[in-house]
């Protein structure tokens, strides 16, 4: 398994859908690049707004897409071939309907699940599903009818504290997994949860 060298923040363009749970992906490689000292700044070579830097010593680059979502293959296949990137170098944070509000899994491989962005991007690497994805959790609004106005609107306050929280525990458990530690990074992160409490929602 390849070092990663290429962490991805999935979201969708604009002010519009700036803070909105289908952006928890960009959120967090914007975080990240704010702890560490990086700006993410236009990139032609990779469609998005990129960064290069060392991360708990390791040379990494930072890319927020600025394809809508169900583009963001065009984006990261970019910036893969550009750069020389290898997929399994590649870790990919994204929001997950799956997982509660305020809890966040890394995982290595898999499917799409359901993802219009991994949908995208799996193709869009001629097939590869060995990246690494930080899947951060939103919840699920209770319907697949509500799924395409939930990820594309704001969380509650309750629930963005909780998501936030989660995000905060995915940069501190970073390092493990950039160190090679995956087990123990994925063990770090699975252990927390800031999922709201009913008292504490909106």
């Amino acid at each position: 398994m390849s070092a990663i060298r290429l962490i991805v923040g999935l979201g969708n363009p604009g002010t519009q859908y700036e803070g909105t749970r289908h952006n928890a992906g960009a959120f967090f490689v914007r975080l990240l690049a704010k702890r560490h000292g990086l700006s993410l700044n236009p990139d032609r070579n990779a469609l998005g707004e990129s960064a290069r830097g060392v991360i708990a010593g390791h040379d990494l680059r930072l890319l927020v897409p600025e394809t809508y979502m169900n583009e963001s293959g065009r984006s990261v296949a970019a910036m893969s071939r550009y750069y020389r990137i290898e997929p399994d170098a590649i870790l990919i944070a994204h929001d997950e309907l799956d997982i509660p509000a305020g809890e966040s899994r890394f995982k290595h491989d898999g499917g799409h699940g359901g993802h219009n962005g991994l949908r995208d991007i799996i193709p869009a690497l001629g097939g590869h599903r060995d990246f690494w994805r930080l899947r951060i959790g939103i919840g699920h609004p209770g319907s697949a009818k509500k799924v395409s106005a939930w990820v594309l609107s704001k969380a509650s306050t309750a629930d963005q504290v909780s998501i936030e929280a989660s995000i905060e525990a995915a940069i501190s458990a970073l390092p493990l997994l950039l160190d090679g530690e995956d087990v123990k990074a994925m063990t770090a992160l699975h252990s927390e949860s800031y999922a709201a409490t009913p008292s504490q929602e909106d």
